[in-house]
């Protein structure tokens, strides 16, 4: 897809994660989606519950960017796979997924200044990320030093040459236990700093994970104002595996993404959509 560059450094910054296409419990068009064998996947049920969402976020989007240019990152896992032995996915076809991949993010990523992709988990999009790395290309990302359309992470220099800088990667650890939910997140930033630190770079003033597929955000107190870290929700409801795991067995799907704005006065902040989806009905 050619896609014209346009200015550097807008101040706006649209993050979604998670999409898991060709997966049953993730997002399908409510027109169905063609197969490689000539069939075509029409999404029911909870499946088809998703598409709602999907067209509110993005209105969601229009109204907080105002008009505004904005770059569109997506934070990891925009296909499902063929994984630990899972057989919830519309199709193995892996091109088939990936075929689904762009057809939900093209029209996005048409209207976004800049587009950047950032690897997820090897399970879903490859041992090296190579079925991201297609999509990415596909979808014309803008390429790391080393001519990666989907790269391991970004950072990203938001506002101007002299804005902040926020760091964006796929993986951040989970826990059992929803009263230790900040815990990991709260620990990346602490060690981005130490990090920083340690070899005299510039620290992030944000950072950003996905993976979890649970939104969270939280912030510390730095010199000259907050320092935020930003997990974003997901695109993608629970799947058998989830029905097993501490924690995500009793939450309900948090479905949705996640704005960054450097604004003249408050700078950095975080504007985020989330939207659960139901738990089962009683009878």
């Amino acid at each position: 897809m050619s896609r014209k560059r346009k200015e550097p450094h807008p101040r706006i910054a649209v993050v979604l994660s998670d999409l898991h296409a060709g997966c049953q419990m993730a997002l399908c068009p409510p027109e169905g989606f063609r197969l490689d064998s000539g069939s075509i996947h029409v999404p029911k049920g909870p499946q088809a519950a998703l598409w709602p969402v999907w067209v509110e976020f993005w209105e969601w989007v229009a109204q907080v960017t105002a008009g505004e240019p904005y770059d569109l990152v997506f934070n990891g896992d925009c296909l499902d796979g063929v994984h630990h032995g899972s057989t919830t996915q519309i199709s193995h076809n892996r091109n088939d997924q990936r075929r689904l991949a762009v057809h939900l993010l093209a029209p996005h990523v048409a209207r976004a200044a800049r587009y950047f992709h950032v690897r997820g988990t090897e399970a879903h999009v490859g041992q090296s990320g190579e079925d991201e790395e297609s999509v990415a290309r596909e979808l014309g990302a803008v390429p790391n030093e080393e001519g990666q359309h989907a790269r391991y992470d970004l950072w990203l220099r938001m506002g101007g040459p002299k804005g902040p800088l926020v760091h964006f990667l796929h993986h951040i650890g989970t826990t059992g236990s929803a009263a230790y939910e900040a815990t990991a997140v709260h620990k990346e930033l602490v060690e981005s700093y130490a990090e920083a630190g340690r070899w005299g770079d510039e620290p992030p003033r944000a950072i950003v994970r996905s993976h979890r597929h649970r939104a969270l955000r939280i912030s510390l107190p730095v010199d000259d104002g907050e320092a935020l870290a930003v997990v974003t929700p997901a695109w993608q409801l629970k799947t058998p595996f989830a029905w097993k795991i501490p924690g995500a067995r009793l939450s309900q799907p948090q479905i949705g993404g996640t704005i960054l704005i450097v604004g003249e006065e408050a700078g950095l902040y975080a504007r985020s959509f989330t939207r659960r989806m139901t738990r089962s009905k009683e009878v």
